[in-house]
């Protein structure tokens, strides 16, 4: 049976509506991501190093339980409206009978993106883990290893995602 066109997007208007829509969710997960990296590590980091290290550790594990839950679903909303979007380009490319090339600002943001997402998820899935393991054996030293890997992957995720915001606008 051949495809039947969806209704909603048949006319130009809506067709605009839902790429519009579907690029303001990639961008506000985007802003939770990247501005949830900035306020951990430039304002929450800095304000809990006068705290002794059992609180310190159990704040921040308790406030990174709550933003990587809030990453993973900006991890999924930003891959699947970032692939939706230069899939229909690409279709729309093909159906006017001619090629699809991604732009090289797309290129670029989609590889240091999943580049992003793979950190995050080692981050989420190990040191994390190994976090909140130190925090429940009250072991203070491992649990400060732990926020260090942490830290460090945080801030190798920040500059990425400034790159990428750089190369987006800049390529355009």
């Amino acid at each position: 049976l051949p495809a039947q066109p969806n209704p909603f997007l048949s006319t130009p208007t809506a067709y605009f509506l839902m790429y519009a829509t579907l690029k303001l969710i990639h961008l506000l997960s985007i802003v939770v991501w990247i501005g949830g990296m900035v306020f951990a590590h430039f304002f929450l980091r800095p304000a809990v190093q006068t705290l002794e290290p059992p609180v310190r550790l159990a704040l921040m594990c308790n406030v990174l339980q709550r933003f990587f839950a809030a990453v993973q679903v900006a991890v999924v909303l930003t891959l699947v409206t970032g692939l939706w979007m230069i899939g229909r380009v690409a279709r729309e490319a093909v159906q006017l009978g001619g090629p699809f090339s991604m732009p090289l600002s797309w290129t670029v943001m989609a590889t240091l993106g999943l580049a992003m997402m793979a950190i995050f998820g080692h981050l989420r899935f190990a040191p994390f883990k190994r976090l909140q393991r130190a925090i429940a054996a009250e072991n203070w030293a491992a649990g400060a290893q732990a926020l260090a890997v942490i830290r460090t992957g945080v801030t190798v995720n920040l500059v990425l995602g400034v790159a990428i915001i750089a190369v987006t606008v800049l390529l355009v």
